[in-house]
């Protein structure tokens, strides 16, 4: 099994870790429903996807 002969630096670790950051998804709001929704997916709220209903809704 291969050990690393010195510690590695502050700063390598620091650029290592650079890209580790979380993003905030970006929504766009549904032209059906006027609701938040994640893009390229349909619309948890009214089920439309592209101008057409892609996901039955139950009415409540």
């Amino acid at each position: 099994m291969a050990l690393p002969k010195r510690r590695h630096s502050n700063s390598r670790t620091g650029k290592r870790r650079a890209h580790d950051a979380l993003t905030i998804p970006g929504y766009i709001v549904c032209p059906n429903c006027h609701e938040m929704k994640l893009p390229h997916r349909a619309c948890p709220n009214c089920g439309y996807y592209r101008g057409r209903q892609v996901v039955k809704k139950e009415a409540e």
